[in-house]
């Protein structure tokens, strides 16, 4: 189970391209500021680092293990 990041918006998405205003609102973010906590995938990692002048992962977070289930070691 992948764990999760904390993506921020950092920059506006005026006069910017259609496709990296899509993109921000792929990730959930639309407004100065915003923060979003977003699972850990190579897709969403690859759609922050498509746009890095807008949006930055500010905090990386493990995946924290299940209830009831012990880990193997």
């Amino acid at each position: 189970m992948p764990g999760t990041i904390l993506v921020k918006q950092i920059g506006s998405p005026i006069r910017r391209p259609a496709k990296q205003r899509q993109t921000l609102i792929g990730l959930g973010l639309n407004k100065m500021h915003k923060v979003r906590e977003l699972e850990d995938t190579p897709a969403t990692r690859g759609m922050v680092a498509k746009i890095p002048h807008l949006a930055k992962i500010i905090e990386e977070r493990p995946a924290e293990p299940e209830p009831g289930r012990e880990e193997e070691g």
